[in-house]
């Protein structure tokens, strides 16, 4: 399966992770670009988004700013309901990432960490 990750100019500056899965995008909004090296990032999950989005880049609908792609490559995943195990393999981020659920809200709380 596909992942992407796209830096988003808008107001606050954040990055989706969107996963390929069942013909749309899973997607967490994160705070801050993953770094090399161990990391814990914040990530809130949002609606999933259309395919289409693996490829975007331009004007965020709204004159809410601009989107450009981060990284993008190839994923394998083991989905639980409380926490994806996942094989990246990115123009930027290649290895074993995880998310884990934290909470249930507006926007479920998760963390997005290199395992």
């Amino acid at each position: 399966m596909r992942f992407v990750i796209q830096e988003h100019h808008t107001d606050p500056l954040h990055w989706d992770l969107m996963l390929e899965r069942e013909g749309v995008l899973r997607t967490w909004s994160l705070a801050a670009p993953p770094p090399e090296g161990p990391f814990e990032i914040d990530a809130l999950q949002h609606f999933d988004h259309r395919i289409l989005y693996l490829e975007y880049e331009g004007a965020v609908s709204g004159n809410r700013g601009r989107v450009r792609i981060w990284d993008r490559g190839y994923f394998e995943a083991s989905w639980g309901e409380k926490r994806i195990l996942l094989s990246l393999s990115g123009m930027r981020l290649t290895g074993a990432f995880d998310l884990e659920f934290l909470k249930s809200g507006h926007r479920s709380a998760w963390v997005f960490r290199r395992s």
